[in-house]
């Protein structure tokens, strides 16, 4: 019994955390969450320990947007969503959806409460409306996928601890339409016991599968009711390695590279993931908080195999 092969490729970004791989009218994009240090590819020492956290760095410092860039020319479309954070990427049809937390736009308490969703047809021009509203509650990654139940988003809850238990736990929302949400009651998580953040949700035939960080390492669970979770028996599936730091862009400098060098590689972690061209291609950061980078992996495969691999029929 043999886990699917995940191959690393190597670091493609400094600085550069949530990122979604997605086919939008036959092309290639990466949609970014840019964070606010995030200062042309390179994370600068000034920064390095930002705060992160309710009151701190990520919901009350300037910046923060999203944008999507061609993976094949490397052009940025135009930013968009600015003071939104965690964001993610979703396609239905002809139109292009974006979710994102709002940075502190009210009175303490409602740190990242609210998720907005943005959708535009072409990439430039976005519409934008408010998804759900979590009052009290600290919204961080999101990811939206469609399911059984219609859309179907997994939002990673931090706050506050009566309600995410074990920091962090995963919550589900659904939709008929990916404009207005309605969270599922709390039974619906996975899961309040242990950390359990950065997922990336798919249904595929008749299951959820999710992959998601727990601390340090990457694990993949599945279930038909988004209630009852089951581990991969290969758990962790990724997790620090030499691999991480291969350099995978000759765009990056020399001062980038040696900060990659450089850096303490403890963690892997928001991954993400799309089919395209015949493989399945992963995109997930790495290093130690303040220094971060995004690199890429693949498996040459289907998402479908992909995940069907890491559950073996059991005898």
């Amino acid at each position: 019994m043999k886990e699917p092969v995940i191959t690393k490729i190597g670091t493609i970004d400094c600085g550069l955390l949530e990122t979604t791989p997605i086919v939008f009218r036959g092309m290639h994009y990466r949609f970014e969450s840019v964070r606010p240090d995030y200062t042309r590819g390179f994370c600068p020492p000034e920064i390095r320990e930002a705060r992160t956290g309710p009151g701190g760095y990520f919901w009350t410092g300037p910046g923060g947007y999203f944008r999507f860039v061609d993976v094949e020319s490397g052009e940025s479309t135009p930013s968009f969503a600015m003071s939104h954070h965690f964001g993610c990427a979703h396609v239905s049809g002809n139109t292009m959806y974006a979710y994102g937390t709002a940075k502190r736009a009210h009175p303490p308490g409602e740190e990242g409460s609210r998720i907005q969703v943005f959708w535009s047809n072409d990439l430039e021009r976005w519409s934008s409306q408010t998804a759900l509203h979590l009052p009290g509650w600290g919204a961080y990654n999101t990811t939206v996928c469609k399911g059984r139940e219609g859309y179907v988003m997994a939002i990673s809850i931090g706050e506050p601890p009566e309600v995410a238990g074990v920091r962090f736990t995963i919550f589900f929302a659904v939709s008929d339409d990916l404009l207005q949400w309605r969270l599922l009651p709390q039974e619906y998580v996975h899961t309040k016991e242990r950390y359990a953040a950065c997922p990336s949700l798919r249904f595929i035939e008749d299951s959820y599968y999710m992959i998601y960080a727990e601390r340090t390492y990457i694990h993949i669970v599945r279930s038909r009711d988004l209630a009852h979770w089951e581990d991969s028996p290969f758990n962790p599936v990724m997790g620090p390695s030499v691999e991480d730091k291969i350099i995978a862009n000759t765009e990056l400098t020399a001062e980038q590279q040696g900060y990659i060098d450089e850096t303490e590689n403890i963690k892997n972690a928001d991954p993400d993931l799309c089919e395209w061209d015949g493989r399945t291609v992963i995109y997930y950061c790495w290093g130690i908080r303040g220094r971060q980078f995004l690199a890429q992996a693949e498996y040459e495969g289907s998402l479908r195999t992909f995940f069907a691999g890491f559950f073996p029929e059991r005898s």
